[in-house]
């Protein structure tokens, strides 16, 4: 059954990869609902399918069984250009390494993705202008990344994330390369920008004092998700 209220649900996911010892089963039957206004941590040793749980909530790959339904839509029947649309229409990434396209200024790397989904230039560089101020950057939009720093960086990427309003924010390790003290300010900022939109997000961590700071912590283990 779909729901539009919760935003992502994984009902009973799995998926296996192929290695020349045989099959390799990663996940076994995941079960996750988040809904609207809720920030949950994902926790999980590297290597036990942390990533790939992300990429199948994100659409960019398809479970093995189970159903991924993101704003109440089943995605396993959708067509790739279809997964495309939602996931644009309605999820927002952001991730260890922040991706940003070198080549263009903060205010660029804001406005691409709003103009992929369609949105007129000048209302998307009014939106990137909105997000990149709230996060403090407010006279460094024409710098590229490589005239900023680390947090400004990670900043930039999640006012990426956030330029086509989705419903479900993804992150992986959003501040797992920045040093203590300016992880916990873009924490915070993250944080805060998810909680006063009302998004429902899944955020992937290795820090137990990050994990608390969020209303509930998921442990992957041995394959399916069990509460914290």
């Amino acid at each position: 059954m779909s729901d539009p209220a919760i935003p992502l649900r994984l009902e009973k996911v799995e998926r296996r990869f192929r290695t020349e010892a045989g099959e390799l089963p990663v996940l076994r039957g995941v079960d996750l609902s988040l809904h609207a206004g809720e920030i949950v941590a994902l926790v999980a040793p590297s290597g036990t399918g942390k990533s790939t749980l992300l990429h199948l909530a994100g659409l960019l790959e398809r479970p093995d069984a189970g159903e991924v339904y993101v704003d109440g839509r089943a995605a396993g029947g959708l067509d790739d250009a279809a997964r495309t649309t939602l996931r644009r229409e309605a999820i927002g990434f952001v991730y260890q390494f922040h991706h940003l396209l070198p080549e263009f200024t903060a205010e660029e790397n804001v406005v691409l993705p709003q103009m992929a989904a369609r949105v007129p230039r000048a209302a998307a560089v009014t939106r990137a202008r909105e997000l990149l101020a709230g996060f403090g950057l407010a006279g460094r939009e024409e710098h590229r990344p490589g005239r900023l720093s680390g947090g400004e960086q990670q900043r930039v990427a999640i006012a990426r994330a956030l330029a086509n309003a989705p419903r479900l924010l993804l992150a992986d390790e959003p501040t797992g390369n920045l040093d203590v003290a300016t992880s916990d300010r873009v924490f915070e900022q993250l944080l805060e920008a998810v909680r006063g939109r009302g998004l429902a997000a899944l955020i992937a961590t290795h820090n137990p004092e990050l994990a608390a700071r969020m209303d509930r912590t998921v442990v992957l283990r041995d394959g399916l998700l069990v509460a914290a």
